[in-house]
């Protein structure tokens, strides 16, 4: 098994919960009154989302419950293991209302459906009713889908044939998303997560009046460095995306990586699909995204130019993080599951982390070797 070097400890790695380093704050949130906050926790629509609510959805679809259930660790959405009797569990996402419309969440259910039969290994969600759109139900007005249980573990990212893998696998993927034009899902644009999430956030007050100015010019100089080498820019092709391909949604097993939750999927460039899978020290950036960069060409062709959108797809990442976070703080699971959100101490940091970005954009792109 080849391995690159060991990682220099001083480096962070990338990690798809950005700010988690400060889990250990416990200050109350600012701007949000006790009131409020449990005003909107109690009208919140997955209050409504019970175990017994759970169950009646899945023998909606002729499944019976053995009234196992384990709830599973998601946000966005709500996700449950639910037990069937006399059959292996099956996995039940709940869809956050009016986050996708219909044609959005079935055009995705479309597009995995499409690589599973192509025998790339995702894990399209399950025939559950027998109307026009068979893949996605409906239950106490709530969207929900079904799903096969899929095990495995993390994949090795200092490990030279598990990148080649992952590499290769995405080039299959963007091979058909060059082709597979999505008509309702979301491009990526740097209005929608960047100025938009600032705008959000300023709009909203949730930045403490001590350091709005100083978040107003950071986020400032940070659009002006994005949009002067932005995902925008026609010259780079857009296809049709996992779009949020972070180790979290890579699965290892069967000696090959499986690809979950295309909740993200979206259009834009290919390397929105690559970078999130590097971390460490520049080198090791480099060595890694060789092996990938690699294994994906064997089935699809890499533009070079878009590795100088790695570090403001980053930043876009980042922006559109915190504004996440907050445009979702009325849901009860958030202010127990992220508790050093909207302290004073987070947004201190938060400005740091966006200085550090906007240094990071000065910096030389990485680079492939000649030979790639």
């Amino acid at each position: 098994m080849n391995k690159l070097p060991a990682q220099n400890d001083d480096e962070d790695d990338e990690d798809d919960n950005r700010g988690n380093r400060m889990a250990s704050t416990h200050s109350d949130p600012v701007n949000v009154s006790p009131e409020a906050e449990l005003q909107s926790i109690s009208a919140h629509p997955y209050q409504r989302l019970t175990p017994d609510v759970v169950i009646d959805a899945v023998e909606s679809t002729e499944r019976f419950s053995d009234a196992r259930i384990l709830a599973l660790n998601s946000y966005e959405n709500r996700v449950y293991q639910v037990g069937i009797e006399e059959s292996e569990p099956v996995i039940v996402k709940f869809y956050r209302p009016e986050r996708w419309t219909k044609e959005q969440i079935i055009e995705e259910h479309a597009f995995t459906q499409q690589l599973y039969d192509l025998d790339i290994p995702v894990v399209p969600p399950l025939k559950i009713n027998r109307g026009d759109q068979p893949t996605l139900s409906q239950y106490n007005d709530f969207y929900f889908s079904i799903y096969t249980r899929q095990g495995g573990r993390a994949p090795e990212l200092d490990n030279l044939d598990h990148l080649y893998q992952l590499g290769q696998f995405i080039g299959r993927i963007h091979a058909v998303g060059a082709s597979y034009q999505f008509k309702y899902r979301v491009d990526l644009r740097v209005h929608d997560l960047g100025y938009k999430s600032v705008a959000y956030l300023l709009d909203n007050a949730f930045i403490p009046e001590d350091l709005r100015a100083a978040y107003q010019s950071i986020t400032g100089q940070l659009l002006a460095a994005i949009d002067a080498c932005s995902p925008d820019d026609l010259r780079f092709k857009r296809l049709s995306l996992h779009g949020d391909c972070h180790p979290g949604n890579v699965l290892w097993r069967d000696d090959r990586p499986h690809f979950v939750d295309f909740d993200d999927a979206m259009t834009g460039p290919a390397i929105q699909d690559l970078w999130m899978l590097l971390s460490g020290d520049r080198l090791n950036k480099q060595l890694q995204l060789s092996e990938i960069i690699e294994g994906y060409e064997a089935f699809y062709p890499f533009d070079t130019a878009e590795l100088s959108l790695i570090e403001p797809l980053r930043a876009l990442r980042v922006l559109h993080y915190s504004a996440w976070l907050a445009r979702r703080w009325n849901d009860p699971a958030f202010p127990i599951s992220f508790p050093w959100f909207n302290t004073e101490r987070y947004w201190s940091e938060h400005i740091l982390e966006l200085k550090e970005l906007v240094s990071s954009l000065a910096e030389p792109s990485l680079t492939l070797p000649d030979s790639i």
